[in-house]
């Protein structure tokens, strides 16, 4: 990178990939220069999203080898389905053993995989290639987030002692498109989709700013998942109606709703807890996010609607 910018690719030109793209007005010092999509007329189209929002000169790749293979992508960004995280990874891993091209890095939208062996999978492939990697996680970010947690720590727990339980969730009420909505595809339900932010959340709340996660260590898990709106008769057929024939959860359910309560050890010798809950069943304005932060003599809490 002679002019100290990053190039990024995107693999995949949907729903998160553009939200992706237009988010990137908000990023320094990088430019999406690149996207692949097995639907060229979309990957086409959200190219011509970064360059009408001025993030990059971006233009369609016929595959992901030829993405990875031109030297102006420093870096990938994986936004496709579920299903096919596997082979995008290998493309790009194969690519780059090759001797096709050359990357730095490759971020991944949630989930990293649909199972357990696939994360193995993916995971051994991305360390042989040599490349950093990382989770594109959003919320931690956030502006209440990151503000309230310092002001917790700076003024409650500064007096009182560190906070004991954090609370967060993230409810909808259901995706938007029909492979999210089948378990072979999506690798579950919502448990899958959308946990990994509120797990995350909570952990970081209960960690002392500047201090590392590890310093709070999860110790005990207790989970629950349930199918409580979409497997009643009537929800099935709305949701047929809506998604197509081969979304059953008549035939092939999964989860419309997940909690988890997570047991910590601390450093400093104290058990805290996190709850965190997730659901496609939800009925409100959109995506509702909320989250709670409690010590001794204090408490915050927040919510997106």
């Amino acid at each position: 990178m002679s002019n100290q910018r990053l190039g990024v690719g995107f693999i995949g030109s949907g729903f998160i990939a553009r939200f992706h793209i237009q988010s990137w007005i908000g990023v320094r010092d990088a430019d999406v220069l690149g996207v692949w999509s097995p639907n060229q007329q979309n990957a086409a189209s959200a190219a011509a999203l970064a360059r009408d929002i001025d993030v990059g000169e971006a233009r369609p790749y016929a595959s992901i080898t030829e993405m990875v293979a031109d030297p102006a992508i420093d870096a990938v960004w994986l936004t496709g389905p579920n299903h096919v995280r596997v082979e995008n990874i290998e493309e790009i891993v194969h690519a780059i053993e090759s001797g096709r091209g050359t990357l730095k890095a490759i971020a991944c939208e949630k989930p990293l995989a649909r199972n357990v062996a696939e994360a193995e999978h993916i995971t051994a492939l991305v360390k042989r290639a040599g490349l950093m990697h990382g989770y594109l996680e959003d919320q931690l970010f956030t502006p209440h987030v990151e503000r309230g947690r310092d002001l917790t720590w700076a003024r409650g727990a500064a007096t009182t002692g560190r906070p004991y339980l954090a609370r967060a969730a993230e409810e909808h009420s259901g995706p938007h498109t029909p492979w999210f909505w089948r378990g072979d595809l999506q690798g579950g339900g919502v448990l899958n989709d959308m946990m990994c932010h509120s797990v995350l959340l909570v952990r970081h709340l209960l960690t002392q700013p500047g201090e590392p996660l590890s310093t709070v260590r999860p110790v005990r898990l207790t989970g629950h998942i349930a199918s409580l709106k979409w497997t009643r008769p009537e929800y099935v057929e709305r949701l047929k109606q809506a998604m197509g024939p081969e979304v059953d959860f008549a035939r092939a359910p999964t989860e419309d709703f997940a909690s988890l309560t997570i047991e910590f050890e601390t450093d400093d010798g104290y058990t805290v807890l996190g709850e965190v809950s997730t659901s496609w069943s939800f009925v409100g304005a959109g995506l509702r996010l909320s989250t709670e932060l409690l010590g001794p003599e204090y408490s915050m809490r927040w919510n997106s609607l």
